[in-house]
């Protein structure tokens, strides 16, 4: 069915759980959790897309995004056990992790319209309009939700830093 693999179905089923829990967090928390139990599952589920895409991969690029998502995700979980960093640890974190989600995505929905509906894709050329304006779109969407969410951590930042200054004022 839709031309995969066995080795195939374990990277597709295998990173398919990292959406749904990319999207709780980014609806519940506003950026990607890591130390929490979502968080945590995200990490394992994207390990295995990530890792696997080296043994399923038709194109180059497939190589690249599987190795950026590796070095994002490490980078990602481990920012934000360095001390010293202070608030840029938080931002670094939300950006890293954010860029995961959309090297998730971007081969989902590149993988989607040339597989679906099985027998007659929606796209058959890697340079259709369809194809194209989706990933562009996907762009779209990750500049405006990494702004949102900068724009977010600030005022959670000065929202903090008066709630300080009002308890030892008080």
């Amino acid at each position: 069915m839709f031309g995969i693999s066995p080795i195939g179905w374990v990277h597709t089923l295998g990173s398919l759980p990292a959406i749904p829990l990319a999207v709780y967090m980014f609806a519940r928390h506003g950026r990607i959790v890591p130390r929490s139990a979502a968080g945590v599952a995200y990490l394992v589920f994207m390990l295995i897309g990530a890792a696997t895409v080296f043994l399923v991969a038709r194109e180059p690029v497939s190589y690249v995004i599987g190795a950026a998502t590796i070095a994002l995700l490490i980078a990602g979980y481990a920012i934000g056990r360095l001390s010293g960093l202070g608030r840029a640890g938080r931002y670094l974190e939300t950006i890293f992790l954010s860029l995961t989600a959309f090297l998730l995505m971007l081969p989902t929905v590149t993988e989607i319209l040339r597989r679906v509906p099985d027998g007659h894709p929606l796209v058959t050329d890697l340079k259709s309009p369809l194809l194209l304006g989706a990933q562009a779109g996907l762009l779209v969407l990750l500049v405006v939700g990494l702004t949102a969410q900068i724009i977010h951590l600030r005022r959670q930042g000065r929202l903090a830093a008066l709630s300080s200054r009002a308890v030892s004022a008080g």
